[in-house]
């Protein structure tokens, strides 16, 4: 059994014809390339077994060699991918489950005697073995595509394989080939495509899936842990953005880079570094634009859409709504345009360099005290924090400035993203309610912030539609019930703030 560890990165074919070209790639090279035909078979079970077990069992033909392969365990971190692999030459283009089994790997039981094919790649590789700032890397550039029955996917795709050196050294190749052709970091392999492709149907975003903490482990492990879940969140729906598949994955992009940002604070609040704080100010910075987008959204279907649908004859509404949704497509192409950057990928790859690089090898405690604090303690200082923030923004509340209650909707945000991303130390029992009694009060301020962001995104419209009296009707209807909304503020406020945090 050996582990690969290799970063994946999508690239356009005219990119892939311009990088094979460039000089750069000569100055690394240990060797010459090599270009060879690549066709591999999947199998599972007719329920898919060996995808569920987190595996992937291929054949492939080199030549006239036939390789059986299995990977299985392992992870994505970043874009970066590390799975164990058993591989091993067969006689024939047929399965030997006894060779594999004399390898060592064990395949689950039921699935035996029930393995088909499923899917198949078909491509061409084109391989050079390079060095660079002392690792030995292996290069490879993939064209071809995947069939699964009658329906295929091309593939368009580099691979920088680890084979001596540090993961690190695979993000800083990455940002350089990044300085010659546009990239972006592919967190999905080319079975887990084939999957997709052979279960059909439409694809969804994908929503957070916060790592499990438990009080015995280590600190910088933890904190790893939630930084690369974030970073998966964000870079598992940034193709269905990109790609206008749904809108939710937009929002799930969203929802990821701010958890990010928090996480990032949270390693910040632990152990500063001058890469960590560049890093959390460009996440910060990219969250407020992609802001700006999410509140056109919610101004089209949550503000807007209710009142037209009151009024469906009101000419002025219509005017509101078509200058509205033209906005909205602006600012969303514009967000889209962002993720598709040469400067977004090169965040992405960033962070991931940084993630296997000497800050977290050199993680220590701050302040003069020898002792190491454990996880839990680190969580509680950090929602103690979060917590205090919020109780001081709500003292602000009687003055029922915007600006204030936009801080308060803010710190309550971040404690919320906090508080889930700890909640495992604390069990379910005890954070359930404190959580959604935190939500209540996120979704009573987000009501009211509508009606102060409508008022600004009127006035930018307001020259398209020239209708003071359609805009006085907009902001009357939302109006409408604020001061009682205000007031259900104050009460769910007051019980909140009387609740025990789950965290004394």
């Amino acid at each position: 059994m050996s582990v690969e560890t290799e970063l994946k990165l999508r690239i356009a074919p005219e990119h892939m014809a311009r990088l094979k070209r460039d000089p750069l790639l000569k100055t690394m090279a240990a060797g010459r390339a090599s270009t060879r035909r690549l066709h591999n078979v999947y199998f599972d079970t007719p329920s898919l077994d060996l995808h569920r077990h987190q595996m992937a069992l291929r054949l492939r033909r080199v030549g006239g060699t036939w390789l059986q392969t299995l990977k299985g365990g392992g992870g994505v971190e970043a874009g970066l991918h590390s799975r164990n692999e058993w591989e091993m030459q067969v006689p024939r283009g047929e399965l030997d489950l006894d060779a594999l089994k004399a390898s060592g790997a064990q395949l689950p039981r039921a699935a035996k005697k029930k393995l088909q094919p499923v899917f198949s790649t078909d491509f061409t590789r084109n391989m050079r073995q390079l060095k660079f700032d002392g690792a030995d890397i292996e290069l490879c550039m993939d064209s071809g595509k995947i069939i699964a029955g009658a329906k295929s996917r091309p593939i368009c795709e580099l691979e920088l394989e680890l084979k001596s050196g540090e993961p690190r050294q695979l993000f800083g190749l990455a940002l350089a080939l990044l300085d010659i052709v546009p990239l972006e970091v592919e967190h999905a392999s080319k079975a887990e495509y084939g999957y997709r492709l052979y279960r059909g149907g439409k694809s969804s975003a994908a929503k957070a899936q916060l790592p499990p903490l438990e009080q015995t482990q280590d600190i910088a492990a933890a904190l790893r842990n939630m930084i690369f879940a974030c970073l998966l969140h964000v870079q598992a729906n940034v193709p269905g953005a990109i790609g206008k598949l749904d809108e939710e994955y937009l929002h799930q992009v969203r929802v990821g880079l701010r958890r990010l940002r928090v996480a990032l604070a949270m390693a910040g609040r632990h152990r500063q570094d001058a890469e960590l704080n560049d890093l959390r100010q460009q996440v910060g910075e990219l969250c407020t634009k992609l802001g700006r987008a999410r509140d056109w959204d919610v101004f089209v279907t949550q503000t807007l859409a209710p009142i037209c649908a009151q009024f469906p004859e009101h000419a002025g509404l219509r005017a509101v709504m078509r200058a509205s949704k033209n906005n909205r497509r602006l600012q969303n192409g514009s967000m889209r345009a962002i993720l598709a950057s040469n400067d977004f990928n090169r965040l992405l790859l960033r962070i991931g360099g940084w993630m296997q690089g000497g800050y977290w090898k050199e993680f220590t405690s701050p302040g003069s005290s020898p002792r190491q604090a454990g996880l839990l303690e680190f969580a509680t200082n950090a929602l103690e924090k979060r917590g205090k923030q919020v109780k001081r923004s709500g003292m602000q509340l009687e003055e029922g400035d915007a600006a204030q209650l936009h801080a308060m909707r803010i710190a309550c945000k971040k404690l919320r993203y906090s508080a889930e991303i700890f909640r495992s130390l604390f069990g379910a029992a005890k954070t359930g309610r404190y959580l959604a009694s935190l939500a209540r009060l996120q979704d009573i301020m987000g009501v009211l912030n509508d009606i102060t962001v409508a008022r600004r995104l009127l006035d930018e419209i307001g020259d398209k539609t020239k209708s003071r009296a359609t805009h006085a009707l907009i902001l009357g209807w939302m109006e409408h019930g604020q001061a009682r909304r205000k007031a259900e503020l104050k009460r769910h406020w007051k019980r909140f703030s009387e609740q025990a945090a789950f965290w004394d």
